[in-house]
């Protein structure tokens, strides 16, 4: 066997060139630098570095945990998607062979009973890495699909607004007339506003923020100023929509979060909001723009009025895969 593997030993700047230069399908989500905003010792570290050599070929950004009293290694809680990320030196059908025996039976004698992969979306990688979902499948995982919707640009330069449906137009050119403007959030005084109307949306669905206000800031301010951006809607003085932007590679927006205060939706903030956001990505000639997903309660439910609202602004769809690996003869 010429690969070998081993558990991540905290080189930092190896593991982030790998995966942001040399992988095939790696992002700013699965760097060290963006998992390190989790204060220690919120998640037990199991990623695990594959090499040839000295060099490394695969990664997987995880932790440790137990699902229905079972050791799991898990890609990644703390990351929209940890993936298995590869180099195109070793990507065949035999050396990928090769590399999921590997890890295997690497997860087998660590005991651990599951490995469980949130697998980069096709839309977000570099080169095609289709053989990795084969591989998956070959070795005996079971796949679980979230709808993500998202927009291809191209097709939007000449008129955006005409792919949009006639509901949408209107709505949107109704919007036009109420005042309002659109504007890069910079501030952590903006951002807190903006942080504000974020947790009264979560509370309608009783779902609690991922993240914490200081999280954003740290985020935004000492890890990924060049990667995540915060833009709002205002009338006069007031916030009345925002939205958290990432930014993957040169070429793709995705909307981290979306969201707008009640009282001001009868103005339709929230269309202006998205349809300027859509407008800055054509004017930095951004490939993609993406929604992100409608799945909900691990992808067994799809929010069709959620479905609807994207769908009014012209999205195509694609599937983001999720994949169980039972790992046979764990002791765990």
């Amino acid at each position: 066997m010429s690969l070998k593997i081993e558990y991540y030993s905290g080189n930092e700047k190896e593991w982030d060139k790998f995966i942001l230069e040399d992988s095939m399908n790696g992002t700013f989500l699965q760097t060290r630098r963006f998992i390190n905003y989790h204060h220690e010792g919120k998640f037990k570290d199991c990623s695990v570095c594959v090499r040839k050599g000295n060099e490394l070929m695969a990664a997987i950004l995880a932790c440790e945990i137990y699902s229905d009293g079972i050791k799991t290694m898990f890609a990644h809680k703390g990351s929209t998607f940890g993936g298995l990320t590869v180099s195109k030196k070793i990507y065949s059908a035999s050396m990928t062979d090769e590399l999921f025996r590997l890890i295997h039976d690497f997860a087998q004698s660590e005991n651990f009973g599951k490995i469980y992969i949130k697998t980069v979306p096709v839309i977000y990688q570099r080169e095609n890495s289709d053989l990795i979902d084969y591989f998956m499948y070959k070795y005996g995982g079971r796949s679980y699909s979230e709808l993500n919707y998202y927009i291809r640009l191209h097709d939007f330069r000449d008129d955006f607004t005409s792919h949009f449906s006639a509901s949408k137009r209107r709505d949107y050119r109704y919007s036009l007339k109420n005042g309002f403007t659109f504007r890069k959030l910079e501030t952590h005084e903006e951002i807190a506003l903006f942080y504000e109307i974020l947790k009264k949306n979560l509370r309608k669905f009783n779902a609690p923020a991922v993240h914490s206000l200081e999280d954003l800031y740290d985020l935004k301010f000492n890890r990924f100023n060049d990667r995540i951006e915060f833009y709002g809607v205002f009338l006069d003085d007031i916030l009345t929509a925002g939205s958290m932007i990432f930014t993957f590679g040169d070429d793709i927006i995705h909307t981290q979060y979306l969201c707008s205060d009640e009282d001001y939706l009868h103005l339709f903030s929230m269309d202006f909001l998205i349809a300027n956001l859509i407008k800055t990505a054509l004017e930095r000639n951004m490939r993609i723009f993406s929604f992100g997903v409608c799945t909900e309660d691990q992808v067994r439910y799809l929010n069709f009025g959620l479905s609807r609202f994207k769908e009014g602004f012209g999205t195509e769809f694609c599937i983001n895969k999720s994949y169980e690996l039972l790992i046979a003869n764990s002791e765990s």
